[in-house]
């Protein structure tokens, strides 16, 4: 039997930025049907997991965490009909994650290698560099989620949760040196996952 060959390296991206084209489209073709979209980010959430699971046949822990609770923001936000509930899950996830990473580092732990060390393997120094700029990322984006949320119209946040995932995809390529320099990934084509799929 010949040995399957591995997903591409853009499927993985892909997979974690439909929901967030969903809700652009959805909201779009709703005529800005604020519930509407909130659905649509849902369902392609849960079709992007299977999936991946399907391609890549595995789970890979951070973008399973982070569309689990899209999922969960999203399903909360149309039960309670409160559009905020799914607004505030980047603010609270992000900003929860961040704090994880910093309060971890002064504990003289590192978060984020027990959720991507299966991946790469890099020095605890490299460890520590990274986990303070995947820190910075999310705080930065807690805190103009925050912004978004309270200033803009619907419309202008919908744009911005998809500037997101654009925002995360160019933060991972721009990792890819730093994994290079320290051997964890042996050529530019292998990617490494961007820390938030935008929604």
């Amino acid at each position: 039997m010949a040995e399957r060959k591995p997903a591409p390296p853009w499927f993985g991206w892909a997979a974690d930025g439909a929901p967030a084209v969903a809700f652009l489209v959805g909201f779009v073709a709703s005529r800005q049907d604020f519930q509407f979209a909130t659905w649509c980010v849902i369902g392609a959430s849960v079709v992007a997991f299977i999936a991946a699971l399907i391609v890549e046949r595995k789970i890979r822990p951070l973008p399973a965490v982070t569309g689990g609770l899209a999922i969960a923001f999203g399903l909360a936000s149309v039960i309670f009909h409160d559009k905020n509930i799914f607004k505030m899950k980047m603010t609270i996830v992000d900003g929860a994650l961040g704090a994880a990473l910093f309060i971890g580092l002064l504990m003289g732990k590192n978060p984020l290698k027990a959720i991507l060390g299966g991946a790469f393997q890099l020095p605890d120094a490299a460890w520590k560099t990274l986990a303070v700029r995947y820190g910075v990322f999310w705080w930065a984006c807690a805190a103009a989620n925050e912004y978004v949320r309270r200033t803009q119209p619907d419309s202008i946040f919908v744009m911005f949760r998809t500037g997101v995932w654009i925002a995360a995809i160019v933060f991972a390529l721009a990792q890819t040196p730093f994994f290079m320099k320290h051997g964890a990934i042996k050529s530019a084509a292998t990617t490494v996952d961007p820390p938030d799929g935008g929604v």
